[in-house]
């Protein structure tokens, strides 16, 4: 009898069979693709939108702001779209129902929105949040913003990236235009600017009455073979035991940012999310099972990505300390008088940690959930646990043009014509 091969995602990259033919014209079918939506993205920044940016008047600042939004939206349902056309998947969602960071009953009837088919169309959660989860590969963060287009947060999407990528051509000058905060990897100067940076956007978000959705990794970095031992050397720094399938996370950059967007968006919402890709062994890691290059150039990517969803009010339920004397209308500059975001007592920054680390010793028991039985959510009386497929695809066919921010020029063009 003729042995079953095992499917590829199972297997270490280093593992698996020479490139096809077929796999190297994918990749270059998919490179040619992105890079022209995100060509066609940024070429609409600079030739449509940064005119608008120039001009003293309240229409232009207004219609900038949304071009710039727009803009963003397109880069969400592109990366959508990569999925869709190249590396098919589905998110598999579950939200917690019993320990803390549960979604009540009648929140959980009103979670997901289908169309007259059955397929989702929507996902009902907060509209201004910041979102956390564990890091095993780079694709998490694609997979995040992915996540959000169900949100109908896309086109707010905002993440913290090391400043040497500023300036790279098109990608780095459309981040820029994206409003993405830009740190040196310095704490001494990267606070304040962090700090003032998010309020700024908190600030605006509750001003224009926009969504915000704020992506953060709190582990920093991804879980290897060379951050397994610094994670096992800070615990023995504390005394603690260290996580198994995820690295200690670092609150400081969370705690920060928490205490800079909180006193400007009162309903403000931290969604924990617990992240697993099927084939990756216990005590294996991600990287070497699932790459951007194997994902979308070799064609092989995940069958799901499962995601455990858990919601706190933040201003209610999260330790972040006292920030009552933060004047929401003042943003941080590092005077004496705006200093609470920035400056936080010991106690106040103990007691963050602790609660930020006994979620993630929850995140770690989750994975082992996931390891064992293949799901993350507990089952339910009936045997199974109760999870969402969303398949990883644009809701319509327009939505293509959109992707490639075709609507943009063409709008352009439309006024151009209208003002000749």
């Amino acid at each position: 009898m003729t042995a079953v091969a095992p499917e590829l995602y199972t297997l270490p990259i280093a593992l698996r069979p020479r490139r096809t033919w077929a796999q190297t014209v994918h990749g270059l079918v998919f490179l040619v693709v992105f890079l022209f939506g995100c060509l066609m993205i940024n070429g609409s920044q600079f030739v449509v939108l940064l005119p608008l940016r120039l001009l003293p008047f309240r229409f232009a600042r207004k219609t900038y702001y949304e071009g710039i939004r727009y803009s963003k939206g397109a880069f969400g349902a592109l990366l959508v779209l990569a999925c869709q056309w190249f590396a098919p998947t589905k998110l598999v969602l579950s939200f917690e129902t019993e320990g803390q960071g549960k979604f009540t009953p009648e929140e959980i009837e009103t979670l997901v929105q289908r169309d007259k088919n059955g397929r989702v169309t929507a996902l009902n959660l907060p509209q201004k949040a910041v979102l956390i989860a564990n890091h095993q590969i780079y694709a998490d963060w694609w997979y995040a913003w992915t996540l959000t287009y169900f949100m109908g947060t896309h086109k707010d999407v905002f993440i913290v990236l090391k400043k040497s990528l500023k300036w790279v051509p098109v990608v780095g000058w459309g981040m820029q235009f994206y409003n993405f905060i830009f740190l040196a990897r310095s704490w001494a100067s990267d606070r304040l600017h962090l700090s003032t940076s998010l309020s700024w956007l908190a600030r605006r978000a509750e001003k224009e009455d926009s969504p915000l959705t704020f992506i953060l990794y709190p582990e920093g970095t991804l879980v290897s073979k060379d951050t397994r031992p610094i994670s096992k050397k800070y615990a023995d720094k504390l005394g603690i035991p260290d996580m198994t399938h995820t690295l200690l996370p670092r609150s400081t950059g969370l705690h920060y940012s928490l205490r800079s967007l909180a006193p400007r968006i009162p309903n403000l919402q931290l969604l924990d999310i617990t992240m697993a890709y099927p084939g990756i062994p216990a005590l294996r890691y991600g990287q070497d099972y699932y790459t951007l290059r194997s994902i979308f150039c070799d064609a092989v990517p995940p069958p799901a990505v499962h995601m455990h969803i858990r919601k706190f009010d933040v201003n209610r339920d999260v330790p972040i300390g006292n920030v009552s004397s933060s004047n929401p209308n003042v943003l941080p500059n590092g005077s004496a008088k705006s200093t609470v975001e920035v400056e936080i007592p010991e106690p106040e920054r103990e007691a963050f940690e602790i609660w930020l680390r006994s979620l993630w010793r929850e995140k770690d028991k989750l994975m082992g959930r996931f390891l064992e039985t293949g799901s993350l959510d507990a089952p339910t009386a009936a045997g199974k646990p109760v999870e969402i497929d969303v398949p990883l695809r644009l809701r319509h066919a327009y939505e293509v043009l959109d992707a490639f921010c075709f609507f943009v020029p063409a709008v352009a063009g439309w006024a151009w014509s209208k003002l000749r």
